[in-house]
């Protein structure tokens, strides 16, 4: 019987998936060969992308989540026209190729997000959605319409995040997702009846999602299933598509071996047969290339359409392309500093929540929230309603008690374009929000993380609360600048940062207590560099962040009536002054002077400035549950006991 084109397409997907994984001699045949009807039917019939222009505003986002399978994702990508050539291909997972394995992120080719941490590009993709709803309800559905469609597996439903954001998202009721669950009873391990054993329908029913169950080789069923989704105004949809895992092969399929491993030669050899496909490897029929070609006309005309659309918008509405321009391609900021008291005392979080009013007003596009602790965060937008499934304008997020989903979202939305976003929590929490945090490092992307209560110095509540390690654990992530500020300057600075940054996360790190406000504010210049002197002295240098700068310059005074001259470096961003050239950064620590830091908080990775030979002053056990004056005076970070170490300290 001569195969239907659908048909070819798919099983030229499944040969040329499990020929990269070979060739490669690493990889995951089994998902791209059992996904192949899905993929087909999904980007043949549905998927509005132009392969002309992969980064198109107003295209349909398409996730892979279970990103093992991104040998699936590069067949589609060649065979549809973007830029993968069969050279690329061939050199799947190979050093400086274009073509890892789980490549995250690459617009320019046309991968939008392809997670290798299972879960992760299932949340994303709800931030991808909020972002749609939101810019809808801002611009209208002339300029933005689109569908957030994705790939997930067992494993993505396993990991604790896609619970959290399956739950946020059927709560905001949104529609605009339709995921594709391969329902293939495998994992590395062997069966998933060995830790799987829950209806996942009947979970995404009470999450309030719209469920079907589809035969994941019945093209037409699957049709008929992405059609039903998309019908679905107010529910977010998930298809539960029963494949078997390595379609076509006679000793692999619906087996673990072919979750991780090449097939084999000999096994491919018989796939071929099986497929009746007598082409070498990497050779596709023309018409392949031919129907995927075809099926790609509907994104470019769609694609034509919004251009001739936007374009009459932006003539007969010129504030609106100016609006768009604010959003799109927005200017860089400059914000004031709060004005305080010199003498008062204000914590950092307070005066964050000052500077944020400012940065929404400046940026319209900006929109975030908290893992509900708004007012301990400091974070909500003054004069905007809440982002709801029946007020989608609305710029605050209210995320719940979902610290994983939330950071997940919060790099979807910047990732979708258009918006900024911002996710709040306690710094404690940070280790529940890393996963993402890690990722919008590895994408470049620029996201803002916002952490309040940065030390023992919260008090009360106690160890469970008082980050340790934290700040460590966080500079140690490539990419990821870590702010922590010690007064209304170095904070609006903080914040003016993570706004006009384009290459990389920012975390915002801050205080519970109330800090001094100095009366001499720092110039703004010097603590954009990350690093910058608080103080001058020329017979040693203190380093310090965030609320141990105020100790510092306290202790400094005290230990210069022993005779010592003692400079005091505030340094807010230690990834940032670490950029900066040789001479400055010398000119800040001076030359060959001891050195000793403060913070509270572990004192690793500070011997890198210290030294072997240097002094770190700061907290490497666990917290305890006090008043923060008494966590003070116990652990020795007052101004007597801090000037008696370094005093000690010199003098040895």
């Amino acid at each position: 019987m001569e195969k239907t084109m659908e048909q070819l397409a798919a099983d030229a997907i499944r040969v040329l998936s499990m020929d990269g994984v070979q060739r490669a001699n690493s990889g995951h045949p089994g998902a791209p060969m059992g996904m192949a009807d899905l993929a087909v039917v999904l980007w043949s019939r549905f998927l509005r992308v132009d392969p002309a222009d992969p980064s198109w505003v107003d295209r349909d986002r398409f996730v892979l989540s279970n990103g093992h399978a991104s040998m699936l994702l590069y067949s589609l990508l060649h065979l549809s026209g973007f830029p993968i050539s069969m050279d690329d291909i061939q050199k799947f997972r190979q050093f400086g190729s274009i073509t890892p394995g789980h490549p995250e992120i690459d617009i320019a080719v046309g991968i939008e997000m392809t997670t290798g941490p299972l879960g992760q590009g299932f949340a994303t993709g709800v931030g991808m959605a909020i972002a749609e709803e939101h810019l809808r309800s801002v611009f209208g559905p002339d300029l933005v319409d689109h569908r957030v469609f994705g790939f997930v597996s067992d494993g993505d439903l396993m990991e604790g995040v896609s619970s959290e954001a399956a739950s946020l998202a059927g709560h905001l009721g949104l529609g605009k997702i339709v995921y594709l669950y391969d329902d293939n009873d495998i994992t590395i391990d062997g069966s998933t009846s060995l830790a799987f054993s829950e209806d996942v329908a009947r979970r995404f029913d009470a999450y309030g999602w719209h469920t079907a169950h589809v035969d994941g080789h019945d093209r037409t069923a699957i049709g008929e299933g992405i059609e039903a989704a998309i019908a679905e105004r107010d529910r977010p949809s998930l298809l539960l598509a029963k494949t078997n895992i390595a379609f076509g092969s006679p000793n692999k399929q619906d087996t673990s071996g072919a979750h991780g491993s090449p097939l084999g030669d000999d096994e491919i050899a018989l796939v071929r047969e099986r497929f009746g496909w007598e082409l070498p490897p990497f050779e596709i029929p023309e018409d392949v290339h031919r129907f995927f070609a075809a099926a790609m006309e509907r994104g470019k005309d769609a694609h034509r359409e919004w251009i001739s659309r936007r374009d009459r918008v932006f003539v007969s509405q010129p504030a609106v392309a100016s609006r768009w321009d604010a959003y799109f391609d927005p200017k860089p900021v400059v914000l004031d500093t709060p004005e305080h008291e010199p003498g008062t005392a204000v914590a950092t979080r307070k005066i964050s929540g000052e500077v944020l009013q400012q940065a929404a007003e400046l940026r319209p596009g900006l929109v975030g929230g908290s893992a509900d602790l708004t007012p301990s965060n400091n974070s909500h937008i003054d004069g905007s309603a809440d982002f709801s499934a029946s007020t989608r304008d609305g710029r605050n997020l209210k995320f719940g008690i979902r610290e994983h989903a939330m950071g997940a979202a919060v790099n979807g939305i910047r990732l979708h374009g258009g918006l900024q976003a911002y996710g709040a929590t306690f710094l404690t929490f940070s280790d529940y929000m890393r996963p993402a945090v890690r990722l919008a490092a590895l994408m470049g992307l620029p996201s803002i993380f916002v952490w309040t209560h940065d030390s023992v110095f919260l008090g009360e509540d106690g160890p469970t609360h008082q980050p340790i390690e934290h700040l460590t654990a966080l500079r140690a992530i490539p990419g990821l600048w870590v702010m922590r500020p010690a007064d209304p300057v170095e904070t609006a600075v903080a914040w003016e940062t993570a706004l006009n940054r384009d290459d990389g996360p920012t975390a915002l790190v801050l205080t519970r207590q109330g800090l001094p406000v100095p009366a001499v504010s720092p110039n703004r210049h010097d603590v954009a560099r990350g690093g910058y002197v608080r103080r001058t002295g020329s017979d040693c240098v203190i380093i310090a962040t965030g609320s141990e700068v105020s100790l510092a310059e306290a202790a400094a005074q005290l230990v210069e009536e022993d005779g010592r001259s003692v400079r005091v470096v505030s340094m807010p961003c230690v990834e940032e002054f670490l950029t900066q050239d040789g001479a400055y950064r010398l000119a800040v620590l001076g030359d060959d002077l001891p050195v000793v830091t403060i913070e509270a908080g572990g004192t690793f990775g500070w011997e890198l400035f210290s030294g072997r030979e240097g002094l770190q002053i700061g907290i490497d056990r666990f917290g305890v549950s006090a008043p923060a004056g008494v966590i003070a005076q116990e652990w020795g970070f007052t101004p007597e006991a801090v000037a008696a170490r370094v005093t000690s300290w010199l003098r040895d």
